[in-house]
């Protein structure tokens, strides 16, 4: 079982926008943008959450950079329920991550 991930869920001055910060990095100093889950191009954990956070629907577009996380809602959605979606994205180490001995690292 991994660490969990600290999920804050912050105000947007927005309409239709949510923000999460977490207490790590998800993608260094970048920027990753989604529009779909299309954009999607590998299994970094930027990847992860976008993916996560598409399959929860209601969501037109996600972009993370660093710590935070920012959800665009489809016309009519809230963001009900996308903080537990990141917060329980992490939670547990990958199969093929981990060995008896100890974790392997791609």
């Amino acid at each position: 079982m991994g660490q969990p991930v600290t999920v804050i869920e912050k105000p947007s001055v927005h309409e239709g926008v949510v923000r999460f910060e977490t207490n790590r990095a998800l993608t260094g100093m970048g920027h990753e943008a989604y529009r779909s889950v299309a954009d999607v191009k590998g299994d970094r954990p930027s990847d992860q959450i976008a993916c996560a956070v598409f399959a929860h629907g209601g969501v037109d577009a996600v972009h993370v950079n660093s710590n935070v996380i920012t959800v665009h809602l489809a016309a009519g959605s809230s963001g009900s329920g996308l903080k537990e979606v990141i917060e329980n994205i992490f939670l547990f180490y990958r199969e093929d991550l981990v060995t008896d001995a100890a974790p392997v690292l791609p």
